[in-house]
């Protein structure tokens, strides 16, 4: 995985994330946390202690990064001092932060037919209708294979996807359509979306996914910062405004904890706008005459 010399205690770390089947990207991040800390501390990282710990959560706190890269760091920390040198006590009183709840940015069915529209090219306008018809994330679209297309089942496989988990998302017609369209002008032989035409096409990148998604925003006219994790969340909230059940949902979304769609339920304003209020549901008090 890395080809510079590797010390002792990294190969040791490497080895007990391999152990435990972590994706690739994690033993990177993991590594690099590792190695971050052991710049600041100036020494092996082996020979800190609690104290040390807490000092780089300070300065950590202090230069301003976000939440989600201090937490991440923590748990890199943990997992080197507990499975990797078995000094769990290193990091027993480490703190995470905690992470404020911000709502998904969702745009209109209407946002979104505008959107799809105005993708820059047959390619893109498959990849990013492909997104919002599935609810993928942006690396399970960049790694799709033409077998993932059950077209006799109108499914799409989704393989090892977040949390090394398979799962299945339905194929839309409409989207089957776009696919064999884009499928007989770039003939891709395994992964779905190629780079280009031709043999020895590598598989389209999240970086140029994203890009897609910035060039169709803006010749749309929408103002909002559209990503495709904005298609998944717009996926999901149509998906309840049109009244599927919430453990469908998670199903198809691939979350582990149904409090991660239940996020959802607080966009779905279309939903929201529909519901009976209790007090309208109220018997209507009999009015009585006035005495004269």
């Amino acid at each position: 995985m890395i080809n510079e010399t590797i010390s002792p205690l990294r190969q040791r770390m490497i080895e007990e994330m391999t152990i435990r089947h972590f994706s690739t990207a994690t033993q990177k991040n993991y590594i690099r946390a590792v190695k971050e800390f052991a710049d600041f501390f100036g020494h092996s990282p082996a020979k800190a202690n609690a104290e040390d710990i807490r000092r780089y959560q300070l300065h950590l706190a202090s230069s301003g990064l976000g939440v989600p890269t201090r937490n991440m760091t923590m748990t890199a920390l943990r997992f080197f001092y507990r499975a990797t040198i078995k000094r769990p006590e290193v990091t027993d009183q480490v703190v995470f932060a905690r992470e404020p709840r911000r709502l998904p940015v969702v745009l209109s069915q209407e946002e979104v037919a505008r959107f799809l529209d105005a993708a820059p090219g047959l390619k893109a306008k498959a990849v990013l209708s492909l997104a919002y018809a599935t609810g993928l994330r942006v690396h399970e679209i960049s790694v799709l294979k033409i077998g993932d297309i059950d077209k006799d089942r109108m499914m799409i496989r989704v393989e090892q996807g977040k949390g090394s988990k398979d799962r299945y998302v339905m194929l839309s017609p409409y989207l089957l359509d776009l696919l064999r369209e884009y499928w007989r002008k770039y003939r891709p032989r395994d992964w779905l979306f190629v780079s280009r035409i031709g043999q020895g096409a590598n598989r389209l990148s999240t970086r140029q996914i994203n890009r897609y998604c910035h060039v169709a925003a803006e010749r749309a006219g929408i103002a909002k910062r559209v990503s495709p994790h904005t298609l998944r969340h717009s996926f999901a909230t149509h998906l309840l405004e049109n009244r599927t059940d919430i453990r469908v949902i998670q199903v198809l979304l691939g979350h582990k904890k149904l409090d991660t769609t239940a996020l959802y339920t607080r966009v779905a304003l279309k939903a929201i706008g529909e519901i009976i209020s209790p007090l309208d549901l109220l018997p209507v008090p009999e009015v009585k005459p006035s005495p004269a």
